[in-house]
């Protein structure tokens, strides 16, 4: 698939994987309104940055309309990156922080892809990506809240998946690993960060599935390091 001239969404923009994956459209002449809540500083003519708190309908719906305006109806890719976690046990978890974590990583999806499946439907083409967690396939210690959200965009992503391929429509769901990234700052992993995923890597492997023959859906995508622990002592 020609990528140059697609326009695409892009959430959670301003740092980390959403930053990485702008820079890698841009770099394959899509053009991108990358929405954060701060500025990511990118010079680029096919770059807009929108002002979005995506835990906010109504400011969803207004970084849609300002989209729009810049780039018209037609938005070819949706990259729900937002996330937010924050590390708890069970049973300490405050009630305020659970509601927080499924309006940014869960609820978002919802309410920007609904926005979009229609004009989609209409062009018979489109292509929803939905970066998840490797939380959203097993639960994670110390992150109960948070991989609860990441196991509802798992079911929420295969449930899109299957309403929409049959009109022109692809969703896909992402699951990084330990990503060298701001969410392991100051937090214990079992991954050192010189072993981590770059968001530079996770990047590449998203816009390849934006890449895919038109007639090819690919599903879930699984990206782990290859050597967590780095190489073995001989």
């Amino acid at each position: 698939m020609v990528l140059k001239g697609k326009t695409a969404i892009v959430t959670g923009a301003s740092k980390g994987i959403g930053l990485a994956i702008v820079e890698e459209l841009l770099e394959r002449g899509v053009k991108v309104a990358g929405w954060s809540r701060t500025d990511p500083g990118i010079s680029d003519n096919d770059f807009q940055f929108i002002e979005a708190d995506v835990q906010s309908v109504e400011s969803i719906e207004a970084a849609y309309k300002a989209t729009v305006a810049k780039f018209g109806t037609t938005i070819d890719f949706l990259i729900n990156n937002a996330g937010l976690g924050i590390p708890s046990a069970f049973e300490d978890t405050k009630p305020e922080d659970w509601q927080t974590m499924f309006r940014t990583n869960v609820d978002s999806i919802f309410y920007i892809s609904r926005l979009l499946v229609p004009q989609m439907k209409t062009n018979d083409f489109g292509h929803i990506i939905n970066i998840s967690s490797i939380a959203g396939l097993n639960g994670v210690k110390g992150y109960a809240a948070y991989s609860a959200t990441k196991h509802a965009v798992t079911g929420l992503t295969h449930s899109m998946m299957m309403e929409l391929r049959d009109f022109g429509i692809k969703v896909t769901g992402v699951y990084p690993g330990s990503t060298n990234t701001h969410f392991f700052e100051g937090r214990h992993t079992s991954t050192p960060p010189e072993n981590m995923m770059r968001p530079e890597d996770i990047a590449k492997s998203v816009v390849e599935l934006l890449d895919t023959h038109p007639n090819y859906l690919p599903g879930d995508i699984e990206l782990r390091p290859l050597r967590p622990q780095g190489k073995p002592k001989k």
